[in-house]
């Protein structure tokens, strides 16, 4: 328990939330084609996790991509999460997940799609800001799916998707500070500024 002390040396119960804020660029083929920027929040017993990707490349035509992730945790268990993605921006894709009592309730634009009974403690957004030593799946608040996370040593592990596709992180001294991405379409690096 973390007892903060105000102005006058009196015990404060309005702690000030702790920011924590990264900034990575988005690499392919040797040329920065975008950005992420993520913050988690801590306050009481509620962490508040945000981050925008924003990606814009040519493959077969210019494409622009939108990322926007809204992530909330209460005494580390998953409450909400909501993932907005807007392509060429037009709304692509709005997955909602949503904690119930009991259950999470997943929403894909609108739609209710998946119920989840088991208590989601690590989710994808997560690995920005911990490495996950002894976490062997993560829960992808962008498609409502579990993960495979497999320790590769030296603080580097590969996460499988749903759809099979492989990302590979790199920690040091806990922080991330690379990661290689297969988005399906297109393969690029996550590199954290110095």
């Amino acid at each position: 328990m973390l007892i903060f002390l105000g102005p006058s040396g009196a015990i404060s119960k309005d702690a000030k939330p702790v920011k924590n804020s990264l900034l990575f660029d988005i690499i392919h083929k040797e040329k920065v084609i975008g950005s992420l920027k993520a913050s988690k929040t801590i306050k009481d017993s509620k962490a508040h996790y945000h981050s925008v990707t924003s990606i814009s490349t040519r493959i077969i035509k210019e494409i622009d991509v939108n990322y926007m992730f809204n992530v909330t945790y209460e005494d580390k268990k998953l409450m909400r999460a909501n993932v907005l993605i807007d392509v060429n921006d037009k709304p692509y894709a709005d997955i909602l997940t949503n904690w119930e009592i009991d259950y999470y309730q997943i929403s894909k634009n609108d739609k209710k799609e998946l119920v989840v009974e088991e208590e989601i403690n690590y989710a994808t957004i997560l690995l920005y800001f911990n490495e996950p030593i002894n976490v062997k799946r993560c829960y992808s608040e962008q498609d409502g799916s579990f993960n495979t996370i497999e320790v590769l040593g030296n603080h580097s592990y590969k996460k499988i998707n749903s759809k099979n596709h492989e990302n590979i992180y790199y920690y040091k001294n806990g922080f991330l500070e690379k990661a290689e991405i297969n988005g399906g379409l297109v393969k690029f690096d996550i590199v954290a500024q110095k």
